[in-house]
């Protein structure tokens, strides 16, 4: 598939089958997305992967089952492959610690950076990731999670590790497809983004 058109068809996806991902074919996905661009190639993101059976662990917490009845988007939780997007701050400031990087001062402390280059750096690779997949066919939704002081807790997450939020991919049901309800907001134009030296 050209670029292009991977750009142009690529949505969020909420109605999934149960059809599990060949683990090989996510994991080629999950190596383009570690080409994405990482402040002193830190590369400080990861993710936390439950699939098959697993997966209920984490809807259990996210989405308790007697919320479930009201949900908009039931299939959305037969995706087979759960990821939680993790960007570790900690990573940046041994980074910069290192010689090359340390007489920026970014090593000091978190509020030495200007942008916390963490979230920016997750967010590149997720960007990436979501595209490489849907390029290999398999559709994808990024999702604000819910409970994550529980989340936290259940999959051993750090303190000091920021979760961005989670993927749900599988391979989409389109006949039940239901759109988001932002779904009919118009896309911005070129033009309207484009700001020439000024403000």
């Amino acid at each position: 598939m050209e670029f292009a058109d991977v750009v142009k068809s690529r949505r969020m996806s909420r109605a999934f089958s149960q059809v599990a991902i060949d683990p090989s074919l996510f994991e080629e996905c999950v190596d383009l997305a570690t080409r994405a661009p990482s402040a002193g190639k830190t590369q400080g993101w990861s993710l936390l992967v439950v699939t098959g059976d697993e997966t209920s662990r984490y809807w259990d917490i996210a989405l308790p089952i007697e919320k479930r009845e009201s949900f908009s988007f039931p299939t959305l939780i037969n995706a087979p492959l759960v990821a939680l997007v993790l960007a570790d701050p900690h990573a940046y400031l041994a980074r910069y610690s290192e010689p090359d990087k340390a007489s920026t001062g970014l090593g000091e402390s978190v509020d030495e950076w200007p942008a916390p280059y963490w979230t920016i750096d997750a967010s590149f690779a997720t960007m990436t990731l979501l595209l490489a997949l849907e390029d290999r066919g398999i559709s994808s939704l990024f999702f604000a999670h819910a409970q994550e002081e529980r989340l936290r807790e259940s999959f051993g997450i750090p303190a000091h590790v920021q979760v961005l939020g989670t993927i749900a991919c599988g391979y989409s049901l389109p006949d039940n497809e239901r759109k988001g309800r932002s779904a009919s907001r118009t896309r911005n134009t070129a033009a309207s983004v484009i700001r020439h030296s000024h403000w």
